[in-house]
Order: C-alpha cells, then sequence, then structure tokens
C-alpha cells in the first residue's frame, strides 16, 4: 500500500478519533446534567429523561466501539498490517479504507461475518 495513502488515513483516522473524544465528552456532560435534575421532576419528566440517558449510554457505546477500531487501526499502522484483512490477511481495497478507515476485514470476510451473526 503506498506510504501517501496510509498517511492520509492515519491522519482522517486522527481526525475522526478527535471528532469521537469530543462527542463522548458532550454525552457525558449531558448525562451528567440528566442525573442531577431528576429529583425534582414529575413523571412524564422522568420518563423523557429515561429516554434522553438511555440515547445518550447508547451513542456513548458506539462511539467508544468506533474508538477502539481507531485505535486498532492506528496500531496497526505501526506494525505495518493497515490494509491487512484480520481474518483472511488479503488486502483491503483502498476504496473500503476511504469509506471505513478503520475496516478489520475485506468485503467478502465482513459480509460473511454478517451472514453468520445473523
Amino acid at each position: 500500500m503506498e506510504e501517501n495513502f496510509i498517511e492520509i488515513m492515519q491522519k482522517k483516522l486522527m481526525d475522526i478519533k478527535s471528532e469521537l473524544v469530543s462527542n463522548l465528552t458532550a454525552s457525558n456532560a449531558d448525562f451528567k446534567a440528566l442525573m442531577e435534575g431528576l429529583d425534582t421532576k414529575d413523571l412524564v419528566d422522568s420518563a423523557s429523561d429515561d429516554i434522553d440517558r438511555r440515547m445518550i449510554e447508547a451513542i456513548g457505546a458506539q462511539d467508544m466501539k468506533r474508538l477502539r477500531l481507531i485505535d486498532s487501526a492506528l496500531t496497526r499502522i505501526q506494525q505495518g498490517k493497515y490494509g491487512l484483512c484480520v481474518r483472511c490477511g488479503k488486502r483491503i481495497s483502498q476504496t473500503r479504507l476511504e469509506a471505513i478507515p478503520y475496516a478489520l476485514m475485506c468485503i467478502n470476510c465482513q459480509s460473511s461475518e454478517e451472514r453468520r451473526n445473523r
């Protein structure tokens, strides 16, 4: 894989990571604010806050998963293994990496994994 492409992808991964960390920090502040304001609300407000809290938790969990995948991709760049499928070892297409820079598997292995998990 071209060194220039890997450098571009590394920058893209770092940018996404920075954005995710900012989102998680903001979500954490929103979650804290919801928790602090729970005691003086009526039943409807509490139900609404519960939905908000669950949504923030879900978003946080998804962002944490993406953050782990990004860290894994950055490690693979350092090890010289970026762009190689972790399942079959073949090259992941540049088009796929441009769309999902933290992709672990080639499209064939990913499709097979998704079919198996259904």
